[in-house]
Order: C-alpha cells, then sequence, then structure tokens
C-alpha cells in the first residue's frame, strides 16, 4: 500500500503540481462551508438546550440523549468501516472523548447552570479559538501572524464587553461558572490541535467520540435514578432527540472536523466564535431575548476578530498525497 502511494506521488509531481493552488482555493471555500455548517448547529445547542433545561428535561437527560442516539447511529462506522480501528486508535477516541465528549458537555452544563445560556454561549466558544492558537504558537511553535494576533485580541475585546454587559445588566457572574466554561474552551481547543495529527476521519472521530461518552455516562444515567424522561412530553423527547443526538453528536462533530482538515486548526476555530452572534439572533425568535445595543457592539466587534483570525496562513506546507486523499470528500 506504501509503495502505491509513492508511485501516485511521484506520477503527480509533474504537471499536477500546477494544480494545486487551485484545488487549494476548493478546499478553503470548502472548509468554510462546513464550518459554518458546524456554527449554526453549535449555536442552535445552546437555544435548544435551554428550551428544554427550563422545563422537564434536564442536562443529564440532554446530554444521553446525545451520546447514546448519536453511539447507535455511528456505531456501524467503527464496525463495518473498510478497515478496522487498530487499539492505538480506540485509545486515541478514548483521548477524544474526555476532551470533546462527555467532560465537554458537563463542563458546558455546569457553567449553564451557574451563569446562563447566553453567557455560556458567548464564553467558550469565543475563548476556544484563543486557546488553540495560544497552544499552537506554545507547543506546536507555529507563527500565527500579525493579523490573527490583532483577530485574538479582538476577540478577547468583545467578549469582555459582552460579559461586562451581562453583569451590569443580570448581576455578578459565578466564578465557578466562568471557569468551568473557561476549562471546556481549553479542552476543545486541545483536540483540534490533536485531531489535525490524526489518521482518523472525521466521521470515525465522531463516532468513537459518542462510543465512548456514552459508555462513561450512560450506566450511571441509568441506574443513578437521573432520568426525567417520564416527565416530558414526547414532543421535547423528539426534539431533543434529533437535535442532541443527530444533529451535535453527528453533524456537528463531522462537520467541524471537516473544516480543521481543510482550513486549519486555527481558521477553523476562529469561526467557531461566531456561535454568540449566531445564537443571539436565534433567541430573538425563539427566545424572545433581545440583546442589548452594548452587546451588540461587542459582536461586531467578534466578528471583526474572526475576519482576522480565520484567515488562512499565506505559505502552507504542501500537503502529502495520503494526507490529500484522507480529507478530499
Amino acid at each position: 500500500m506504501t509503495q502505491a502511494v509513492d508511485l501516485v506521488q511521484e506520477a503527480v509531481v509533474g504537471p499536477a503540481a500546477a494544480s494545486w493552488p487551485q484545488r487549494s482555493s476548493r478546499n478553503v471555500l470548502r472548509g468554510f462551508c462546513w464550518a459554518g455548517l458546524s456554527v449554526t448547529i453549535f449555536a442552535g445547542w445552546f437555544v435548544v438546550t435551554r428550551f428544554s433545561v427550563t422545563r422537564e428535561l434536564r442536562l443529564w437527560d440532554v446530554t444521553a440523549l446525545r451520546f447514546g442516539i448519536g453511539a447507535v447511529i455511528l456505531l456501524p462506522v467503527l464496525l463495518r468501516g473498510k478497515r478496522r480501528l487498530s487499539a492505538k486508535e480506540w485509545r486515541e477516541g478514548l483521548v477524544y472523548a474526555c476532551l470533546w465528549g462527555l467532560p465537554f458537555v458537563l463542563a458546558v452544563a455546569l457553567g449553564l447552570q451557574l451563569t446562563s445560556a447566553g453567557r455560556a454561549a458567548a464564553i467558550a466558544p469565543t475563548l476556544m479559538p484563543v486557546f488553540a492558537g495560544a497552544f499552537a504558537w506554545i507547543f506546536l511553535k507555529e507563527k500565527q501572524g500579525r493579523a490573527r494576533w490583532c483577530g485574538y485580541l479582538a476577540i478577547i475585546i468583545g467578549l469582555v464587553c459582552m460579559v461586562a454587559g451581562g453583569v451590569s445588566a443580570h448581576g455578578g457572574m459565578n466564578p465557578m461558572g466562568l471557569i468551568a466554561l473557561m476549562t471546556a474552551a481549553a479542552m476543545w481547543a486541545v483536540y483540534t490541535l490533536l485531531f489535525r495529527r490524526s489518521a482518523l476521519t472525521p466521521v470515525q472521530a465522531a463516532a468513537l467520540i459518542c462510543f465512548w461518552s456514552a459508555i462513561l455516562f450512560l450506566p450511571i444515567y441509568i441506574f443513578g435514578g437521573l432520568s426525567r424522561l417520564a416527565m416530558a412530553s414526547p414532543s421535547e423527547i423528539g426534539l431533543q432527540a434529533v437535535y442532541q443526538g443527530v444533529l451535535m453528536s453527528g453533524v456537528a462533530i463531522v462537520s467541524f472536523n471537516r473544516s480543521v482538515a481543510l482550513l486549519g486548526p486555527s481558521a477553523a476555530t476562529a469561526i467557531i466564535a461566531l456561535i454568540p452572534v449566531v445564537a443571539s439572533l436565534a433567541a430573538i425568535p425563539v427566545l424572545g431575548e433581545l440583546p442589548s445595543g452594548g452587546e451588540c457592539v461587542a459582536l461586531a466587534v467578534v466578528v471583526g476578530g474572526v475576519l482576522l483570525a480565520a484567515r488562512p496562513a499565506r505559505k502552507a506546507a504542501k500537503p502529502s498525497i495520503s494526507a490529500t486523499t484522507r480529507h478530499t470528500p
């Protein structure tokens, strides 16, 4: 297999090399589309989750639906794929589940409980690209460039303005809630950087995250008496089952992984900072929440920071033929 890949690589070094910039531009466009899809689903997650937790269901039920249904839907990917996953890849999936699976959801849930849905949507997704850029610079020695650093600074300023506006309007913020949301953002950033170097496909990574999270959480949920599904209406359960189990555990994770593969972690994570903007717009018709003038200004600052930080690097190393094959749909 390796020899065949080497032969293909030698065959395309000549004339095909000239077509690389055009192909790279198409990948960037596709990467932005995948990132936009994930932003839309992630933003709706805060709104849809708050819609239920203020009624009969609790965050434990939402978590169980998310990973339980996601694991059932994506399990065939792990069992019937073209090749069987190695033990190392199963362990790698466990690491991903600990970073962006059950602990991440519980950290965000704690932040939701101690603060509010609006603040959770503003803090965790907005800080994640800043953490990713900083970690890549510190540990991977990746140069971010002046534009990206200015973008990260704008994102932080916008976040501070959003939090300050919320404090003035709704009172002080619980420090533990803030720490929980910052921890979730850091875990998300580390997952993003690790996945870029993984040999797993986006779908395999999503399947492993759901599988390991379900294994870790469902026994506690079932035998610990945490379920309130019997108290909720069928329509509410159906809404959460589709959004949490299908959209969040399947479509959102796969689309985000695809954006990381096509754009790189810095650009893909920067676009995720748009989640508070989309969540604020979605909350207007769904929850009847209108952002204040100060919050609108802060959101505009975040958007400006995203436009700076999401710019792909001018010079990127040409990927190997195997990586190109893995990331091409």
